[in-house]
């Protein structure tokens, strides 16, 4: 038990934690013209850039990679990503002819955030937006889906781990109750406030231990549902991962 928590330990540590079954950071860009015209934004063109400092030195393109991706409409843009740079700057693309340029913004310090880009004759300006828009996480396709993905995923995991250990199948209700309860308080709640999905993931992985053993206290003792918490969570981490990155493409 030690050693597997351990390596799990390690594990979140030491990746990128590219997990599709958690909230990622992202931003939303609302646009307004201080130009006469409003012209359209043109998405296949526009891009967000990452900046490693306030002047944009060292800079590369958020590009496409899985779900990360500067999502554009007509007069609207947001952006995902495993992970932001500390710095960020816009290019953006529109229907008059100019690329406009923005100034270089700080990446946000929490999982959503929204700005206010300020569409001027050459170039942006970009702001943290005063009055942030409501965000619920819970109306969002990719966070029924990640339900979708844990739950089969740990249900699983929990049918082989009972089987190896001889315990009974009835501890599986309990795997499905438990997701029910860890995932709108990940997604909703905490999501709202913790800035490191590593930490996310450990909620779930002492909560869901708790649940499990006060659902099954003549089945399983408290270092059993811990031990069968970190397994099944440790599946839907690295399985759902894979599973959410080749499907992300498509959730926008």
């Amino acid at each position: 038990m030690k050693k597997l928590f351990f390596f799990t330990l390690l594990l979140l540590l030491f990746s990128p934690l590219y997990s599709g079954v958690f909230p990622k950071p992202e931003m939303d860009f609302d646009f307004v013209y201080q130009i006469e015209s409003q012209p359209a934004i043109l998405p296949a063109t526009s891009e967000q850039i990452q900046c490693e400092d306030n002047q944009c030195l060292q800079s590369k393109p958020l590009g496409l990679y899985g779900i990360q991706k500067l999502y554009c409409q007509a007069n609207e843009c947001f952006s995902i990503a495993y992970k932001y740079s500390p710095y960020q700057k816009l290019i953006i693309d529109f229907s008059d002819g100019i690329k406009r340029e923005s100034n270089v913004f700080p990446a946000p310090d929490r999982l959503h955030d929204s700005f206010q880009v300020t569409v001027r004759g050459n170039d942006l300006w970009v702001e943290r937006s005063a009055q942030p828009q409501a965000f619920n996480a819970l109306l969002r396709a990719d966070a029924w889906l990640s339900l979708i993905i844990i739950l089969l995923t740990e249900v699983l995991a929990a049918f082989s781990y009972l089987a190896y250990t001889g315990k009974s199948y009835r501890v599986l209700y309990s795997v499905v109750i438990a997701n029910l309860i860890t995932m709108p308080l990940a997604w909703q709640v905490l999501g709202q406030v913790v800035t490191e999905t590593a930490l996310l993931w450990l909620f779930c992985v002492a909560a869901e231990a708790l649940i499990f053993w006060l659902c099954n206290r003549r089945q399983l003792s408290l270092r059993n549902a811990a031990a069968l918490s970190v397994a099944v969570n440790v599946t839907s981490y690295s399985v759902g991962s894979m599973i959410s990155f080749i499907i992300a493409p498509y959730l926008f």
